[in-house]
């Protein structure tokens, strides 16, 4: 009977629960927002402009709006989530995206919006070694990634109970002040990355610090200036995440008269409960400080790309809790402290692009078991950082990124090194190793490798023929000492291959057909070695990514093939330097080539005329080439450098090289780097050849030289006012030098000579404040030698040898009329004497008026005070003792030395 009660009661009980939490669920059906919340949602939406997003933004339940959340019970808005995820700062792995560096993003305030164009001065170097933004201006599918523009409304402040507001990445959006987030009490975390805050001074902070139960705060690329060093009283101590990186901060602050040394404000140190902090690109200076210590949860800290200098703090050691440090691109020295191998929890260790100095032993990195990313580079080339560690030293972790550059890790290739057997991205460049390298940790390694830089060092041996590297897509290893073929079978060893770069070694041999199947092949470089052969004859439509070929400096032969015309996005094409001949193929033109480099082969037939637009240089000296200059190549308006000195060219210089419009306006210049590819290119300027590599697109040259070309110098060529080197020596020009000439203001080196110019030189000439090299030699050139400020400094006369009919200075040749000046007047020679006596005389009296002074200031204070006077003769008689005594001592040495002492 009791059974059956219990049983009664426990299904009451049962059936009880269930009716209260079907009405509980009822009840949150029906919940809808609130009416006020609503309006405040609604008038946001009116502020900006209503991307894909917001088109759901209908009806009466705004709960059910995308990007909105609500308590269940209440009806209160708790989350607005409108961040564009395609703009959202994100820390990925230093070398998770396959690009050897990636760029930052910039300030909005320095590209158009949103972060379209290049970086800010103080971020264009630097590239990331954690972090990637998204390029907001692209287009992408589904409304998750549309970017609101338009201007935050204060009505926001309007929803209470907020807890989370995400408006992160949307670079096109604005607010006046944070003022409508000050009064959300509950607000947790604060996602406001890429919006422009118009503040003033240090109301965001002051808005800021008003959000007792803020935990996250991220307002990264919010052209922030103003960065409080004080705060009278601090409301944010449960902060846990602080982001205030890619703001302008205006920190020039004059550190000699700040306490501490430092533009970080103090305040930020008694943020105990941070666990993440990054002030990436925020325009810090001054020291990284022991106050560091005292954040012990932080396990993020990035400091990179900013003015820090000094050294590490020992009190890093502190932070037991660190998993990421990241102190690149910064102005630090000194050596690594020993305390930085107390952080084991350690995951992550940037240290690029400062001036690290002193050793580093195992006692540094022993502790570090968990260490995967080690980066460090150094700029201190005096002083370079070496690694000193035991030969038979084991590591307690396993790499899986490293990137040492510019210290001193060698001769031998390190054992401790060898036994890294996880390592997917390998970087070791200038670090002074030498002999071979060892095949079993290659081949270790060789499953997993994606990236190999061993350039800038001095490795010898054979590339391996017999190891796969099935995922490496980038292998540097230039500037080393590798002999030996290319391995025929490339295109089986390395399949992913995206990056080559053999150049400046000892290969010989052919270049195997097989690079022609690497279907993702974006860069080959091979220049500088000893390499014969034809080039290879089976490019094709599937390595459409192939955009940069340079094989100069080599031993090359044969034809161009016409199958590179397949190349359908070549854009740098070098062949320079080798024993091609032929024509070039016409196939060619399919192509936007911007470089073309073929100088000092033997190719010949006519100049092609199909050449597109888009060219920057065109470098054709040292052939065979006959016929005339193009007209066409008059629309070549990107034109910077055109080289075709020393061929057979014949007709007149074409009258419309004005139309070069890169060689006339400075905004026209563009500098379209390629990544990890660096064109380089010999220029005859200045008299020389020079080499120019990172500043070849600085260059504007015009060289014709050694050619038959006929006819005069066409006056359009002095409107290229950016032309800095004009070469038409050795040809059969005739007339005159432009006369107005002198509008080519930035022209560096100008040589006219051996032709049949005549007439005078124009004296406009003296208006090239820039000219340093001059040669109108061997021409027909008559009348007087022009003379002003920059000519003054030309007074060479071999500049005008060969001109019979020129006079004045530097030439011998007097002008008509200068035997009258040729010495100076009797009245000028008086007047020179007559100021050499009055100098004499102030120089005398000058010396006299010393003499007095000097004397009596010592004198007269000796007489006119007793106790100075007894100290000055008692420091004189202590003298004359002591010279006296060493006298002494130095004849009684002298008389035992040469035994002349009395017994």
């Amino acid at each position: 009977m009791m059974i059956n009660y219990n049983h009664t009661v426990f299904v009451f009980l049962l059936l009880s629960l269930g009716i209260f939490k079907l009405g509980s669920c009822s009840n949150n059906m029906t919940v809808k927002c609130i009416k006020s919340e609503r309006e405040a949602l609604v008038r946001f939406k009116e502020g900006v402009i209503p991307a894909g997003k917001l088109s759901s933004w209908l009806g009466e339940d705004c709960c059910h709006w995308k990007g909105v959340e609500c308590d269940n019970e209440s009806g209160h808005v708790t989350k607005l989530n409108l961040s564009n995820p395609a703009g959202r700062h994100r820390h990925f792995d230093y070398y998770e995206s396959n690009e050897r560096y990636q760029p930052l993003p910039a300030s909005r305030e320095f590209c158009a919006s949103p972060c379209s164009t290049s970086l800010h001065p103080w971020e264009r170097n630097y590239r990331s070694s954690r972090t990637l933004l998204g390029d907001v201006n692209s287009s992408f599918s589904g409304d998750d990634n549309a970017s609101l523009s338009g201007e935050i409304t204060p009505y926001l402040g309007n929803l209470s109970r907020l807890t989370h507001l995400d408006l992160e990445g949307n670079y096109n959006l604005s607010t006046q002040n944070l003022d409508c987030v000050s009064s959300l009490s509950s607000l947790q975390k604060l996602y406001m990355g890429g919006v422009k805050i118009n503040h003033t001074e240090a109301d965001w902070l002051h808005a800021i610090n008003m959000l007792p139960s803020l935990l996250e705060l991220s307002l990264f690329s919010c052209e922030l200036k103003h960065l409080p060093s004080s705060l009278t009283f601090l409301n944010l101590t449960s902060l846990r995440v602080l982001d205030l990186s890619y703001n302008p901060f205006n920190t020039s602050i004059d550190l000699s008269y700040n306490p501490f040394n430092t533009s970080i404000p103090q305040w930020l140190f008694n943020l105990t409960s941070l666990t993440s902090l990054d002030l990436t690109f925020s325009n810090q200076s001054g020291k990284i400080l022991d106050s560091f210590g005292r954040l012990s949860s932080l396990k993020y800290l990035y400091l990179g790309g900013n003015n820090f200098s000094g050294s590490i703090p020992a009190s890093i050691g502190n932070l037991s809790s660190l998993k990421e440090l990241d102190l690149s691109y910064n102005k630090m020295n000194g050596n690594i402290p020993e305390s930085l191998g107390q952080l084991s929890k350690l995951v992550k260790l940037y240290l690029l692009e400062n001036s690290w100095e002193g050793v580093i032993t195992e006692a540094r990195l022993m502790n570090l078991t968990r260490l995967e990313e080690f980066v460090l580079t150094t700029n201190n080339k005096s002083q370079p950082l070496v690694f000193n560690v035991k030969d038979d030293w084991r590591p307690p972790f396993k790499l899986k990124i490293l990137h040492l550059e510019s210290c001193l890790i060698g001769p031998k290739f390190p054992k401790w090194l060898q036994v890294q057997s996880e390592l997917t991205y390998v970087i070791l460049n200038s670090v002074q190793i030498k002999g071979t390298i060892p095949e079993e940790w290659l081949s270790m390694i060789s499953s997993n490798l994606t990236h190999l830089d061993l350039s800038n060092n001095q490795i010898k041996g054979n590339l391996p023929h017999q190891l796969v590297f099935p995922n490496v897509t980038k292998l540097f290893l230039q500037r080393n000492l590798f002999s030996g073929p290319i391995p025929s079978n490339i295109s089986v060893l390395m399949p992913s291959l995206q990056y080559l770069d053999l150049s400046e070694n000892l290969l010989h041999g052919k270049i195997p057909l097989s690079i022609s199947k690497i279907k993702h092949l974006n860069i080959l470089v091979l220049r500088r070695n000893n390499l014969s052969g034809e080039l290879p004859d089976h490019w094709n439509k599937s390595q459409m990514d192939l955009r940069v070929v340079d094989i100069s400096y080599n031993n090359i032969c044969g034809k161009i093939p016409s199958s590179m015309g397949f190349l359908g996005n070549l854009s740098i094409l070098v062949l320079s330097n080798n024993n091609l001949s032929g024509e070039i193929p016409s196939s060619l033109q399919s192509h936007s080539i911007v470089s073309m480099d073929f100088g000092g082969n033997r190719l010949s037939g006519n100049l092609p005329s199909w050449i597109e637009s888009d060219i920057f240089m065109l470098r054709l000296r040292s052939n065979l080439f006959n016929g005339t200059i193009p007209k066409r190549w008059c629309n070549l308006h990107k034109l910077q450098i055109l080289d075709l000195a020393q061929n057979n060219l014949s007709g007149s210089i074409p009258d419309c090289f004005n139309n070069f419009i890169a060689m006339v306006d400075s905004n026209t210049l563009e500098s379209k780097s390629i990544e990890n590819y660096t064109e380089e290119a010999y220029i005859m300027t200045k008299g020389s050849y020079y080499k120019y590599d990172r500043t070849l697109q600085l260059v504007t040259c015009i060289d014709l030289s050694g050619n038959s070309l006929t006819g005069g110098i066409p006056i359009q060529i002095t409107s290229l006012t950016r032309l800095g080197t004009l070469n038409f020596s050795m040809n059969h020009l005739n007339g005159s030098i432009p006369k107005n000439i002198g509008n080519m203001r930035w022209l560096e080196t100008l040589d006219l000579s051996n032709n049949r110019l005549s007439g005078p030189i124009p004296g406009s000439l003296s208006s090239l404040n820039f000219l340093v090299h001059l040669n109108l030699s061997f021409n027909n050139l008559t009348g007087r030698i022009p003379s002003g400020s920059q000519l003054q400094t030309l007074i060479d006369a071999t500049i005008y040898k060969g001109n019979p009919s020129l006079c004045g200075s530097p030439l011998p040749t007097k002008c008509p009329g200068d035997e009258a000046s040729n010495g100076p007047s009797i009245t000028d020679v008086d007047d020179k004497q007559g100021g050499d006596h009055y100098e004499r005389i102030w120089f005398y009296a000058s010396i006299g008026l010393g003499f007095v002074v000097g004397f009596w200031s010592v004198c007269g204070t000796l007489l006119l005070k007793k106790s100075w006077r007894h100290c000055y003769f008692r420091f004189c008689d202590e003298i004359k003792d002591r010279i006296a005594l060493l006298i002494a001592l130095r004849v009684v040495h002298l008389k035992r030395k040469f035994g002349l002492e009395k017994n």
